[in-house]
C-alpha cells in the first residue's frame, strides 16, 4: 500500500524542488525516498521509475515555461514580443536551474506531443508572424530563435560570462537587436 500523502505530484514537485537545490542530475528515486521518509520502492506505486520521474519533471518545466511565455506575450508584438520571451526562458533558468534543465532534456516522441513542448513552438511561429517570414522559412527561424535563447542562457547559467566585460545584460539586449534586425530583413532562399 502507498504511503499516505504521497503522490505522484507530490513526487514531481519534490523532484523538480530537488533539481532546483542540487541539480536536476542529482535527481533520484533514493533521494526521494530519504526525503518522504520511504523505501525506494514503495515509490514504484506512485512513478513508473528515474526516467519516468524525470520525463514528468521535465513536462512540469515544459508547462510552466510556457505558461510564463503566453503570459508575456499578451498584447505584445515584433521585438518587444521577441524579447519577452527570450526574457521568460532567461528568468525561468536563473530561478530554476534545476528545471530550466529538465525542459532541455530529450522526450521519447509520444513524452513529447503530451508535453508543453509543442505550445514553445506555437509561441515562437505567433512572433513571427509580427515579422511577415514565409511560412517556408519559419521552421528555420523557430530554430535559431531556441538555439539563440537556450544557447546565452546555458552559457550564462554555466558562468560564462562572468568575468567579461561588457556584462551579459548588454550582450543580451545586443543579441536580442540582432536578432530583430534579422527577422526583420530574413534573407531570400
Amino acid at each position: 500500500m502507498a504511503r499516505a500523502g504521497i503522490t505522484a505530484d507530490r513526487l514531481v514537485e519534490a523532484g523538480a524542488e530537488l533539481a532546483d537545490a542540487a541539480g536536476f542530475e542529482q535527481v533520484s528515486l533514493s533521494a526521494l525516498a530519504r526525503r518522504f521518509e520511504v523505501s525506494v520502492p514503495s515509490l514504484y506505486a506512485h512513478v513508473a521509475g528515474s526516467h519516468d520521474l524525470k520525463t514528468r519533471i521535465a513536462r512540469l518545466a515544459l508547462a510552466e515555461l510556457a505558461d510564463r511565455g503566453l503570459a508575456a506575450l499578451a498584447g505584445r508584438a515584433g521585438k518587444d514580443a521577441l524579447t519577452a520571451l527570450g526574457n521568460v526562458y532567461r528568468d525561468y533558468a536563473r530561478a530554476h536551474p534545476g528545471r530550466y534543465a529538465a525542459a532541455r532534456m530529450p522526450l521519447d516522441p509520444a513524452a513529447a506531443a503530451a508535453s508543453a513542448g509543442p505550445r514553445h513552438t506555437e509561441m515562437i511561429r505567433a512572433i513571427l508572424r509580427g515579422y511577415d517570414l514565409p511560412e517556408t522559412e519559419q521552421t528555420h527561424a523557430v530554430r535559431l530563435l531556441g538555439a539563440t535563447f537556450h544557447g546565452y542562457v546555458s552559457l550564462e547559467l554555466a558562468g560564462g560570462f562572468d568575468h567579461s566585460s561588457p556584462d551579459s545584460e548588454r550582450s543580451w539586449s545586443r543579441a536580442m537587436d540582432a536578432l530583430d534586425a534579422l527577422l526583420r530583413h530574413w534573407p531570400d532562399e
